[in-house]
């Protein structure tokens, strides 16, 4: 039995099975929709999300499977204090693939220790967020081509934004990306990164203050939100949410085959503008999740075609 906890889980052969299955997927949809017919998937999100959690349930639908679970902590049992390793344990019961996010980081880790079925960590805190990078590295290879020989920048909230850490971590093992850091000093990238993976790897970054001064020789670039819910403080939020936004403006100096990418949801940090420009491809980035997912569990279930 195979969990997916952390994106390292898998190796990067791993990976491109799931991706080329997804590509199948695309390409022949009629082919997998009765592929998990009477099976069952939990969504236990004990933290709010809409892309995340209808995209799993629209993935098992459309493999022919059902769905279960619940949309926040408080519509479940642990309302009533009970414990992650006991939910896991019951619903292990009565589904036979786990969906899970919460906001405590490790938590879907715990759960993988007690759980009888598989379990998919759909976001832990600021932690990882597994499956988000699948979609981020399906996306990319369809609108690139290739997983490799790119310039990268990652925008906004690096500091908490578990999309990012999980991304960066993904791409470490492709060659030749170029990582440039764009964000304001308080929310740079964690120093666990750069130790783990750019130190330790060998992997040459850079860090600056504004996308404008890299704009030119970015092919990918991937914009993240302020989060209020990861801020302490209200006020620092209130004076870094408005700090990095993406406007027609700044992507006049961009690449013809620039990338924009975003995980969703956006509240201002792309102008609405953007959203007609044929580099805007985070719409067919959600959409590529529910395919993603659709692989994911079938590979986690062990099925085939």
């Amino acid at each position: 039995m195979r969990h997916l906890i952390d994106p390292m889980d898998l190796s990067v052969e791993e990976i491109d099975e799931i991706l080329d299955l997804a590509d199948d997927i695309i390409l022949d949809k009629e082919k997998y929709q009765e592929v998990c017919k009477h099976r069952k998937l939990a969504t236990l999100f004990f933290e709010p999300s809409t892309r995340t959690r209808l995209s799993f349930e629209a993935a098992m639908m459309e493999l022919g499977g059902n769905v279960l679970g619940f949309s926040s902590a408080s519509s479940s049992s642990a309302s009533k204090g009970e414990s992650v390793a006991d939910t896991i344990r019951v619903v292990g019961c009565y589904a036979d693939i786990i969906a899970m996010r919460h906001p405590k980081e490790g938590a879907p880790f715990v759960a993988s220790e007690y759980s009888p079925v598989p379990i998919i960590n759909a976001g832990d805190g600021g932690h990882n967020h597994p499956t988000q990078t699948l979609t981020d590295l399906l996306t990319i290879r369809r609108e690139k081509g290739r997983l490799n020989k790119l310039t990268v920048g990652f925008c906004g909230d690096l500091k908490f934004g578990r999309t990012v850490h999980s991304l960066i971590k993904a791409l470490s093992r492709y060659d030749d990306i170029e990582y440039i850091m764009i964000s304001p000093e308080e929310l740079q990238i964690p120093e666990y990164i750069k130790k783990d993976v750019f130190e330790k790897k060998n992997i040459p970054y850079s860090e600056v203050r504004t996308m404008e001064e890299v704009m030119p020789k970015l092919d990918i670039l991937y914009m993240t939100r302020v989060q209020r819910e990861r801020f302490f403080n209200e006020a620092d939020y209130i004076r870094l949410k408005d700090s990095f936004i993406l406007n027609t403006e700044k992507l006049k100096t961009a690449k013809e085959d620039l990338t924009i990418l975003h995980p969703l949801p956006r509240v201002n940090e792309i102008s609405v503008k953007v959203d007609n420009d044929p580099r805007a491809c985070y719409f067919r980035q959600a959409l590529n999740g529910k395919f993603v997912r659709m692989a994911l569990i079938m590979k986690l279930l062990g099925v085939n075609v």
